[in-house]
């Protein structure tokens, strides 16, 4: 369900609806790492809080609960709107906080393969062997086969060996 911002100021308090802007899409990104993760912080503490409100008055509106004030609450529309005010917000943050994170482990992932590949650069221009060695600097020969060519099919062979099979099975049955 789409929150627009009239219900959001309107369910929320002057502070908590501060910390709830921050959370919205260009501001957010401009954060700093220190300034999101007291973010969170503070968003998390406020949503626990209305997540217990709402619960409480759910409770007191069907008479499981005595109530906090004179009387027992009539309706718990605002304490709703409020609790999900606050975890949409989360949700954000959270969600901004993941994207940083995929955005890091990218950039770290390239700087390894740039440090694997510099290094097996050098390893390859350290290998480079000078020519009066005893090293194969032509490549390799092929090295002949000493095993002599088997001339029969292999579809002879098959027959031959079920053959004796048949046979053998013939001699057994009796």
């Amino acid at each position: 369900m789409a929150i627009n911002k009239k219900q959001e100021a309107r369910a929320l308090s002057s502070d908590e609806h501060e910390l709830v802007e921050k959370s919205h899409h260009p501001t957010v990104q401009d954060l700093s790492d220190e300034e999101l993760r007291n973010l969170v912080k503070l968003v998390r503490e406020r949503r626990d809080r209305a997540r217990t409100e709402a619960n409480r008055r759910r409770r007191e509106m069907r008479g499981k609960a005595a109530p906090k004030g004179a009387a027992a609450s009539r309706a718990e529309d605002g304490s709703k709107l409020k609790l999900a005010v606050l975890a949409m917000a989360m949700r954000r943050i959270n969600s901004e906080i993941e994207r940083r994170r995929q955005m890091e482990a990218r950039l770290s992932l390239v700087e390894n393969a740039q440090k694997a590949l510099d290094l097996k650069n050098e390893a390859a221009q350290a290998r480079v062997v000078p020519l009066n060695t005893r090293h194969a600097h032509q490549g390799m020969r092929s090295k002949p086969n000493k095993r002599s060519q088997n001339l029969i099919r292999p579809m002879e062979l098959g027959r031959l060996r079920q053959a004796a099979k048949v046979a053998q099975a013939k001699r057994d049955s009796r």
